[in-house]
């Protein structure tokens, strides 16, 4: 539950074009996404190449979110192949495209085209990628490679079961983590601990390969979902599996798919059928500190990231708020009839929060719409990790300052409230202008 603050200086919110001036001068932003770091924002990567080397197109979800598109556009940054990318709404964001019916009637996501062939399901993508471009590290079929593949699965099956079908604890003082689905799990991260630690390097084999490709997805969801549905820190109690996602953290490939514990925690529901939590005391105090703040959390069972700020995080968030602005408060629910103007000013007193200025007390009634966006900033399809928390710290702030009034509930049975739509005809409609 937010805290209110009792007090804070007098400020006025900067304008839109203070606020705008403050973005320091960069590359072209466009050139940046095709030939930098790895970006959810990308349509185009060539990494130094030309156009006419581009072999590959990516359908992947709008949404950046989809554990197996991120295997495959993962792998594609790992070995910088030029690639094409299409998004496309997942049925839980949105209606899937009716051209992308078209090309692939299941609307399974990802798909592929290669060389004009096109190809669905991740496993099936990587093995045409690596026989058209050569295997990351070790082939997918090498034999380590195939029984850490297994031993994945195996990982998954027991976190699927602990998550979806393990519910509320039994009597008040039951040890939340000694049912048998919590029990099953640890022993399969047991087993993972054992894999990374039979070599001295952090990575599954003696250098990052395919197979750490393959554990990226739902690792990284499992870190987030059972600390915010069980209150168990996998980072925390498994130190080789802690030190695998550190040296994954100084790689800019990973980062630039790599999602938070919010994003991850709120998007899985609609996705697995239902997550179901715990109930207990460190559950509860998990859930609030991940949806509450402060971010970064002190827990050290909530460990999201070893990685340090990069300078300029604010800075990224303001971009891509200022980018999106109209928007963001058009579809805002509290923004309706003479709350837009107000929710307006709030944001705008956000934002100067945001960039290092004093905190402005946002205009009375706003921390309830303040609060609907700090939710649903969603990473890292909306800016990065370090720029979210950065983001989501400024926007309760300054809703603390009007009060504890709750936005509309984030859905579990579907995230409709993030339907890409109205994002994707305003960016169509900019490069058509």
């Amino acid at each position: 539950m937010p805290v209110p603050l009792t007090s804070a200086p007098a400020a006025a919110p900067l304008s839109w074009s203070e606020l705008d001036a403050l973005l320091p001068a960069g590359p072209d932003g466009r050139a940046l996404r095709i030939h930098g770091p790895t970006n959810a924002q990308a349509e185009l990567r060539l990494f130094g190449r030309s156009e006419a080397e581009v072999r590959v197109t990516l359908y992947r979800d709008n949404h950046a979110w989809c554990p197996y598109c991120q295997k495959v556009w993962l792998w594609l940054e790992e070995q910088r192949i030029p690639y094409r990318v299409r998004k496309v709404t997942m049925h839980c964001y949105g209606e899937k495209e009716d051209w992308y019916r078209r090309l692939v009637p299941s609307g399974m996501l990802p798909a592929l085209e290669l060389d004009g062939r096109l190809i669905t399901e991740s496993d099936l993508i990587l093995h045409s990628l690596e026989g058209a471009f050569g295997p990351l590290g070790r082939a997918l079929d090498d034999p380590e490679v195939f029984a850490l593949r297994q031993l994945e699965r195996r990982l998954f099956r027991a976190w699927c079961q602990w998550l979806c079908y393990a519910g509320p604890l039994g009597p008040a003082g039951t040890d939340p983590f000694a049912e048998p689905a919590a029990r099953h799990f640890t022993r399969m991260a047991e087993l993972v601990e054992q894999a990374l630690e039979a070599l001295p390097g952090p990575w599954f084999l003696e250098g990052f390969s395919s197979a750490d490709v393959v554990f990226v997805p739902y690792l990284e969801r499992m870190n987030a979902s059972l600390a915010y549905y069980k209150g168990y820190g996998l980072r925390q109690r498994h130190p080789a599996i802690d030190r695998w996602f550190s040296a994954l953290e100084q790689r800019s490939t990973y980062l630039g798919t790599q999602g938070d514990f919010h994003t991850h925690a709120h998007d899985l529901p609609p996705q697995m059928g239902c997550c179901l939590a715990s109930g207990s005391p460190v559950q509860r105090a998990a859930a609030a500190a991940i949806d509450g703040g402060p971010w970064p959390s002190a827990d050290p069972a909530l460990l999201e990231t070893r990685q340090p700020e990069p300078a300029g995080a604010a800075f990224e968030a303001l971009a891509r708020v200022l980018r999106h602005r109209q928007r963001l408060l058009a579809l805002n629910p509290e923004a309706g009839g003479s709350g837009g103007p107000r929710l307006e000013l709030a944001l705008r007193a956000a934002l100067t929060t945001l960039v290092g200025e004093a905190p402005c007390r946002p205009p009375a009634g706003t921390a309830a719409g303040l609060r609907y966006l700090r939710d649903r900033i969603s990473v890292p399809r909306d800016m990065s990790l370090h720029a979210a928390r950065r983001l989501r710290q400024a926007l309760e702030t300054t809703a603390a300052l009007d009060g504890l009034a709750l936005g509309p509930e984030i859905p579990s049975r579907h995230r409709r409230d993030q339907d890409p739509t109205p994002f994707r005809a305003a960016r169509i409609a900019s490069l058509s202008s």
